[in-house]
């Protein structure tokens, strides 16, 4: 199964950064360690290393997109074996850790929000 490559977060605070430059072409072969981009943030560029063997299958983000979300889907590299057909079976990407946070926050607020009805409920007299 082709393997995403994440636009990672290069600091604990980064949100978002800049794809400025494609160090490695579609179709070519690429060792773990290997640089594959250059992504800016508002502070350095910092360069993207491989973390999986394979080869570059396709390039999601164009060099010069501006403003990509942390773990946001840049390209995908095939493993030996693999062909672009491969590409469709690439899984979803999973969901950002805010949109994670935000979905478990409204599901305490609800619990908070009905056991203070019940607590009203029963200070009213109500069993």
């Amino acid at each position: 199964m082709p393997i995403q490559v994440l636009m990672p977060a290069l600091s604990p605070t980064m949100e978002k950064g800049n794809l400025a430059k494609w160090l490695k072409k579609e179709g070519e072969t690429i060792k773990s360690g290997d640089v594959i981009a250059e992504i800016e943030t508002d502070k350095a560029t910092m360069e993207v290393e491989a973390t999986d063997e394979g080869t570059l299958g396709k390039i999601l983000i164009p060099e010069g997109t501006a403003d990509v979300a942390v773990n946001t889907p840049i390209a995908t590299i095939l493993a030996d074996g693999e062909s672009a057909a491969d590409l469709g079976k690439t899984p979803a990407p999973a969901p950002s850790v805010a949109q994670e946070v935000a979905e478990s926050r409204s599901a305490c607020r609800r619990r908070q929000a009905d056991d203070l009805r019940a607590q009203g409920a029963v200070r009213a007299g109500f069993p």
